[in-house]
């Protein structure tokens, strides 16, 4: 379809949905009905984007022919796709492409396919690896999995959202990529906090910490997204510790199925369940190194407690 055909619903306005939107509206698209749990956050976007909240993801379906979704895990995922609620997306499923953006099990890809094309719909995964900056400047990181036809379809739409783009293969493929791609991150997130933390301990600066790092072969991209964070306790979210134990999970289940055991990955995961019970599960993934910095308590007054959610 060229860009003028589309008429986009989206389903899930945190931050990541909301910047999505602001940057399709930017681009010329139809907007047509937004649609997300907290009605207040639906209104405040809707108003800002003159757009339609939708009552319920059955309207928005109904108002579009492209739906994007950006849900937190497969439980929402599965709601919003409900066969037994009158209220779902699957009632209005038919002629409708559904663009599935969150990371989420492969699984539960595969079966959304499935209901879909039972209700004569099409679905296609594009699972992100970046953050709200991109988002909202259309540089997103792509893997999509899928039809191949169905990505073919939706090239216009993708790239005004993406600067890189991977056709993966066929659904669930490119969602087990994503969970390689994130269970990786989270392990260097841990390694670059008991780094710093270390280094802390021993009386270093941790900004010539982050300095030597940079130019040795310490050096990687979560160095360059987390380390000031860490050095400055400023954890505002960009991608939540409950998001990084949730992801590192799913990668866990798939090493299950082959049969291999990954200890730096199970102790990473652990990290991140221990913040989920400290209580700071919402906040930035580069809080881990609240468990490693010397002299933090969790709870003790951290700065940046005014937590957002994705």
């Amino acid at each position: 379809m060229d860009k003028k055909d589309y008429r986009i619903g989206l389903v899930g306005v945190g931050r990541m949905g909301a910047s999505m939107a602001r940057r399709l509206k930017d681009e010329g698209y139809s907007l047509t009905a937004i649609y997300d749990i907290d009605p207040e956050k639906s209104k405040i976007l809707a108003a800002e984007l003159k757009c339609h909240v939708a009552a319920t993801p059955a309207g928005l379906a109904q108002e579009a022919n492209t739906i994007l979704t950006v849900v937190t895990d497969d439980a929402a995922m599965r709601e919003i796709f409900s066969e037994a609620d009158s209220s779902s997306l699957l009632q209005s499923a038919k002629g409708r492409l559904f663009i599935n953006c969150a990371t989420l099990s492969p699984e539960i890809h595969v079966e959304i396919e499935t209901l879909v094309n039972q209700h004569g719909g099409e679905t296609l995964e594009a699972c992100m690896a970046s953050s709200i900056p991109q988002a909202r400047e259309g540089t997103l990181y792509l893997m999509c999995g899928g039809k191949r036809a169905v990505f073919d379809g939706a090239e216009v739409l993708l790239k005004s959202l993406a600067s890189t783009i991977h056709y993966i293969g066929t659904a669930g493929e490119a969602a087990k990529v994503k969970a390689l791609v994130n269970m990786v991150m989270n392990m260097n997130t841990a390694a670059l906090a008991e780094g710093l933390g270390l280094g802390a301990s021993m009386g270093f600066d941790v900004g010539l910490l982050r300095e030597v790092f940079s130019q040795t072969g310490a050096a990687s991209r979560v160095l360059e997204t987390d380390g000031s964070d860490m050095q400055d306790q400023d954890h505002e979210c960009y991608f939540s510790a409950a998001h990084a134990a949730k992801d590192s999970g799913i990668a866990l289940k798939l090493a299950e199925k082959q049969g291999l055991k990954l200890p730096l990955a199970e102790a990473t995961f652990t990290q991140y369940l221990r913040l989920i019970d400290l209580g700071v599960g919402e906040w930035d993934k580069s809080a881990i190194s609240e468990l490693t910095f010397p002299g933090r308590e969790k709870d003790s007054n951290s700065p940046n407690t005014d937590r957002v959610s994705e």
